[in-house]
């Protein structure tokens, strides 16, 4: 056999392969970005980890200088990297918008939780560890 029938017979195998990788990797950089649009960090850690593997089997096609399964694979991860954030703040401002009202105040809480604590202090506890102040010892 010569080496272009090897190498055409190589080509009707690898190119297959490739697309297919392809395929793979847009479905998990898909994933990825409704992963990352919902937060869910473990099943956008799945995808990106399962587009390495579609990335690399679209590889295959490259060897029929066939490089735009490789590109779409790369391509489609980044484009997920960036919207799949992007989503998730709209989704953010779209559930959750902003209040009208100013936030509390630090010491607006702490005196509210001040007027709920007891104004007497329990028996057997000394002045000075309620205060705080170091206890006289005579």
């Amino acid at each position: 056999m010569s080496s272009l029938a090897v190498t055409n017979a190589l080509m009707s195998v690898l190119v297959p392969i490739g697309i297919a990788g392809a395929v793979i990797a847009l479905t998990c950089a898909l994933v990825a970005t409704f992963a990352l649009a919902r937060g869910s960090a473990g099943l956008a850690g799945g995808g990106i980890g399962l587009w390495i593997v579609g990335a690399m089997l679209s590889m295959c096609a490259s060897f029929a200088n066939l490089w735009t399964p490789v590109l779409l694979s790369l391509i489609a991860l980044g484009a997920a990297l960036v919207a799949g954030p992007l989503l998730r703040v709209a989704l953010r401002r779209r559930t959750h918008p902003a209040s009208t009202s100013a936030p509390e105040s630090s010491s607006h809480v702490v005196a509210a939780t001040a007027e709920r604590m007891p104004k007497t202090r329990p028996a057997g506890i000394a002045a000075s560890s309620v205060t705080g102040a170091l206890p006289v010892v005579s």
